[in-house]
């Protein structure tokens, strides 16, 4: 852990790859809740080029012992990227303290940090697109163009 004083971990759901956005009849409360709030972004941010964060936590280490100076935030939202998907061009998230081994922090410095979530979130994000299978995004666009182009694809929004 030498050297990483900030951890994200996170799922992903490009908003792109949502069939339906109903609720199914036997949901759970919670993915009840889940649904609707994909639903809420994707009516906001639209669903290309909107990623959508759950599951997500960001920990910042204040110092070399994890007993002492981790703070430690719960983030849910969406990331959105520039049209071709290679950069953060901005995030929209909840953040919420989760837990924090830090006796000196107080609400200033809580909001400091909520607020350097947002860049860690944008940072890491911009090393998951680099990191992940971009050239598998790029072929699976150039194909979806190509069956437009050819007229099998189903043209339509957001596509």
């Amino acid at each position: 852990m030498l050297g990483q004083w900030v951890e994200f971990e996170f799922d992903c759901l490009p908003l792109r790859s949502v069939g339906r956005l109903d609720v199914p009849l036997d949901a759970s409360p919670a993915y009840e809740a889940f649904v609707l709030r994909v639903k809420a972004a994707v009516t906001k941010h639209g669903m290309h080029n909107s990623y959508y964060l759950h599951r997500a936590t960001c920990r910042f280490h204040l110092t070399n012992d994890p007993n002492s100076g981790l703070v430690e935030f719960d983030v849910e939202g969406v990331a959105l990227t520039g049209e071709n998907d290679l950069k953060t061009r901005g995030v929209d998230l909840t953040i919420r303290l989760s837990k924090e081994t830090c006796p000196w922090l107080n609400e200033t410095s809580v909001e400091f940090l909520a607020e350097s979530v947002k860049h860690a979130v944008a940072v890491e994000f911009n090393r998951y697109i680099q990191a992940g299978d971009l050239t598998k995004t790029k072929e699976r666009i150039s194909a979806m163009q190509q069956q437009i182009e050819q007229g099998d694809g189903f043209q339509a929004m957001y596509l």
